[in-house]
């Protein structure tokens, strides 16, 4: 099996896996590439299997990039949730401009492109943005989405790079683990941590110094000279954990810790259970997320984007892949809590 890219430190980390082709005089990298653009290789068994090596592990680097006004959103609470990357397999792009184009808004004409940079806490958080688990996403018509096409390969679409391409578990809102970054990436190839999550705290510490404090300046509602930031919004999912028979919130820190949220350090306990819990309901036969909702409405995510289900939901693109409409609370049916175990 041969490295399909630049062979980099990045491939020796077992926690990041690099991505493998079986090349050969009659498979070259530049035929894989081709094959991963085009709709006609969707089932190709040999793609499928090169896709397949592209492995997410407990503790893998997940980003996702931003344009300013989401960097604004997520110190304000907003969770990592949609389409997003292994952070190994963009360490090649280093130029803003290469890096804008996998922005999830659609836009792609900024001088610096943010970043929301994290650790995975579970494989069972992310998917293939295709067959089986996205079936419907490929088909959407041009005039209902944001951004670039789903190609449906697994494969984000370019001329050059061969980029594989997740979504979170049915787009859903995966908690914040410890340390996550909100960087920026600026001409010349420099990547600036602009903030770092402290979850005890719930909000971000400010690390970019005297230099940098320009790029803060562009965020919306940004202050250059505030050192903490504290989220404003409630998280729509949560982790929770088990010591004996008690239930505590949980933080993770992956790849290996996984504690009571507390205040005081010697009150952070590993948990012996870990879950991921959210709202889920159905609206109109469709299943959703519930993002937000009070005694008469409620803020829905749909969980598997199709035609038929954003035609009987009337749910808006809101970025690439995430499809959101309000309902009346009385209207959902199946409203209840769903717990996502994980593997500890």
């Amino acid at each position: 099996m041969t490295v399909t890219g630049e062979e980099n430190e990045l491939g020796t980390d077992p926690l990041e896996p690099p991505l493998m082709a079986p090349l050969r005089r009659d498979l070259t990298w530049q035929q894989v590439q081709s094959m991963s653009q085009s709709v006609a290789y969707r089932d190709d068994p040999m793609l499928r299997r090169i896709r397949v090596t592209a492995a997410i592990r407990r503790g893998t680097r997940m980003t996702k990039m931003l344009s300013a006004a989401q960097v604004a959103g997520h110190l304000g609470g907003w969770l990592p949730y949609g389409f997003c990357y292994r952070a190994s397999d963009l360490a090649h792009l280093r130029e803003p401009g290469e890096l804008a184009l996998l922005r999830t808004d659609g836009a792609a004409d900024s001088q610096v492109t943010f970043a929301l940079r994290w650790r995975a806490t579970d494989p069972l958080d992310y998917e293939i943005p295709g067959e089986p688990a996205h079936p419907g996403l490929a088909a959407l018509p041009a005039h209902s989405r944001i951004g670039a096409m789903v190609l449906g390969t697994g494969f984000t679409p370019s001329a050059d790079d061969l980029i594989p391409e997740y979504v979170t578990a049915g787009f859903a809102d995966l908690p914040m683990p410890a340390n996550a970054q909100l960087l920026a990436h600026v001409p010349g190839g420099d990547e600036v941590v602009l903030y770092t999550y402290q979850p005890e705290q719930h909000g971000w510490l400010r690390l970019a110094g005297p230099r940098w404090r320009s790029l803060l300046s562009e965020i919306p509602g940004g202050s250059p000279d505030r050192e903490y930031v504290p989220c404003t919004a409630a998280g729509s999912a949560r982790l929770v954990g088990r010591i004996d028979d008690k239930e505590y919130e949980a933080v993770a820190d992956p790849p290996g810790e996984f504690r009571v949220r507390a205040l005081t350090r010697a009150a952070r306990y590993p948990v012996q259970t870990l879950s991921r819990r959210a709202e889920q309901a159905r609206w109109r036969g469709i299943s959703c997320w519930v993002l937000q909702r009070d005694e008469t409405w409620a803020r829905l995510r749909l969980l598997r984007p199709e035609v038929d289900g954003i035609n009987t939901t009337g749910a808006r693109c809101y970025e690439r892949g995430v499809y959101e409409a309000w309902a009346p609370i009385d209207e959902l049916t199946d409203h209840h809590i769903a717990d996502i175990a994980y593997q500890m």
